[in-house]
């Protein structure tokens, strides 16, 4: 037959390898969260010290997901290591492999979750009161019908391929990133530094009058995102104007959220404060922003927040930071470098979202050759 039905947890196995079991060869570097874009992204938690023994082990063709699905919007949190490097997972995540790879290709496999029908699926297949969970038993009782794995590789090639293409983009993005931080790095040898706080002001408007009904939030990728709970009343919430910086005053660690207002004005929560560049024609926000990117500043600005069960950043804070400040010319050269990346960047998330769209589309005409085929036979 073409076509057969299978239970998943007839063709996967679940893995429980700690890095204990490895002699703790894994760092911090090599931690990893799960996200609902199906993607291993680098962890916000602070992991000084804190013991990586009990962390779970993600070997290359690995899977790993996240069984809470409570507070995720309609996604679950899954990934597929689909690098040549190990990496480790919380302990609470379940890591899973394919172990009838003659019956089901890890790639094909990878589609078929990268897809919004899996999202919900899973959610709706969610139990539990305090925390919705999708546990393993529910997990391996999920019925895929698959085709001959020479059609699963017949498509899986076609997505490789086109994974590829947008690998090397971002790898170019990367280096963009690299030139950049090059040039920053050599103009703050040069010295001459000054205070931000010079240049900039705090910004504090409300939208009292509900005009603005764009919400935004910002990640630790210093980008405004839509935030996954929306909210109807938006009334009060502080004001981002086109052209402004906005960041969360509440940190976690060094990976400060913080953002720069290239689009429409929005709102954003009041965990968030806002400031502005008082005069263009001496700092550039475009030059300003590629030395908060960096990852100097987080560490700074995390030892210079205070807090007991919170660290808060403040704006007195952020205006101590000490960047150097040359002619406007050079200010532009440079900002130049950080618009190009934006816009890279922006090209790449496109990309991103085009190939996972791709992931429905594949399945099903894998599902519908195999279909014709069994027709013909």
């Amino acid at each position: 037959m073409s076509l057969i039905k299978y239970k998943l947890g007839k063709l996967i196995e679940s893995s429980n390898l700690r890095n204990s079991d490895r002699n703790n060869k894994y760092s911090a570097e090599d931690v990893r969260g799960i996200s609902t874009g199906k993607e291993f992204i680098e962890t916000k938690a602070n992991l000084k010290n804190v013991s990586l023994s009990p962390y779970k082990i993600v070997d290359p063709e690995n899977f790993a997901y996240v069984a809470d699905t409570s507070r995720r919007g309609d996604k679950i949190s899954l990934a597929f290591n689909d690098s040549e490097k190990t990496i480790i997972v919380s302990s609470i995540s379940t890591v899973f492999n394919v172990r009838r790879k003659d019956l089901l290709d890890p790639y094909y496999l990878f589609m078929y979750f990268n897809r919004s029908e899996f999202d919900r699926f899973s959610r709706y297949n969610s139990w539990g009161s305090a925390r919705e969970t999708f546990s393993w038993e529910d997990f391996c009782d999920i019925e895929i019908e698959l085709p001959l794995l020479s059609v699963q590789k017949k498509y899986v090639a076609v997505y490789e391929a086109l994974l590829a293409n947008q690998k090397a983009y971002e790898e170019g993005l990367e280096d963009l990133k690299l030139i950049s931080t090059a040039f920053i790095e050599h103009l703050r040898k040069e010295g001459n530094l000054k205070s931000i706080g010079d240049y900039i002001r705090p910004f504090n408007e409300k939208n009292t009058d509900g005009k603005i009904t764009l919400e935004q939030g910002i990640n630790i990728e210093k980008k405004f995102i839509t935030p996954q709970r929306s909210n109807s009343n938006l009334k009060g919430r502080k004001i981002v104007r086109k052209g402004q910086f906005a960041y969360c005053t509440q940190l976690n660690n060094e990976n400060v959220a913080i953002a720069y207002r290239s689009g429409e004005d929005c709102v954003v929560s009041s965990v968030y404060d806002v400031f502005e560049i008082e005069d263009s024609s001496k700092l550039l926000p475009e030059y300003l922003m590629l030395w908060l990117i960096r990852p100097e500043f987080g560490r700074y600005v995390y030892w210079a927040s205070e807090g007991s069960a919170y660290e808060f950043l403040s704006y007195e804070s952020i205006a101590e930071y000490m960047i150097p400040v040359p002619s406007i010319a050079i200010q532009r050269s440079v900002g130049n470098i950080y618009l190009s990346y934006v816009a890279r960047r922006s090209i790449n998330e496109k990309l991103k979202t085009k190939l996972k769209n791709l992931c429905p589309i594949l399945i099903k005409g894998a599902v519908e050759e195999a279909s014709r085929k069994e027709i013909l036979q």
